[in-house]
């Protein structure tokens, strides 16, 4: 097997590790306190790219990820809870952080070695069986659920994975990762609009405050040079 390869599967396996971790911390942990911890990433490749292809992050840069990580935080504060079992959620919400982290930072060492179609097709499909053995190893069943279940598995496969995951790739072969990653954190803006206009919640002063301060950290992040070598 050649180095792309190794590089290909590993990535499938940390997508993998990335969704199943961070599903399963939410039987723990709250979807707050499981939030902000998944978001950690934006640090952890701002250095490894730096290492690897010497991205540079100026001050600039840190303190638009600082500033938009404090922003999920306000979005997601009233939601944190602490206990023994929250332990293990936050724990398993933390690592799937870093998952996709290294995720992201493989698919940009494998830009110029791969064409995108191609290796999301292979990445999609590994991930995929990866997820589906776990599934099976871990007794859980795949029939059962309501239509509604399935009809959201399907949505969730085309919308934020075939769709979402897929912009993020392209992304990365024409911006720095950093600069991706700490996109990611609008994610929770995302999540609160789509709050106001399907089910008609209205964003509390901690999701408009945390809103703003994500987009001012993104703004300050952007700002850099998206040069990527």
């Amino acid at each position: 097997m050649c180095i792309r390869d190794s590089l290909i599967l590993l990535s499938s396996v940390f997508l993998a590790l990335h969704f199943s971790l961070w599903i399963t911390s939410l039987s723990y942990t709250s979807i707050a306190s499981s939030v902000v911890l998944v978001t950690v990433h934006p640090a952890f490749v701002a250095v490894i790219s730096y290492s690897l292809w010497g991205e540079r992050v100026d001050k600039l840069t840190m303190g638009g990820i600082v500033v938009a990580f404090i922003g999920v935080v306000f979005i997601n504060y009233s939601g944190f809870i602490f206990g023994s079992r929250a332990i293990l959620g936050d724990l398993l919400a933390l690592i799937a952080g870093f998952s996709m982290g290294a995720y992201l930072i493989i698919g940009r060492q494998l830009r110029a070695r791969i064409h995108l179609l191609s290796y999301l097709a292979i990445l999609y499909t590994c991930s995929a069986i990866i997820l589906l053995v776990a599934t099976v190893l871990f007794g859980y069943s795949f029939f059962g659920y309501s239509t509604t279940t399935y009809i959201m598995l399907i949505l969730l496969a085309l919308v934020p994975q075939l769709i979402g995951h897929s912009s993020l790739n392209l992304a990365l072969r024409l911006i720095p990762v950093t600069f991706v990653s700490v996109a990611i954190l609008g994610e929770p803006i995302g999540a609160t609009l789509l709050g106001y206009f399907i089910l008609g919640e209205i964003p509390t002063i901690n999701e408009i405050a945390g809103g703003l301060l994500i987009l001012s950290g993104i703004f300050l992040v952007m700002r850099q040079k998206p040069g990527i070598g």
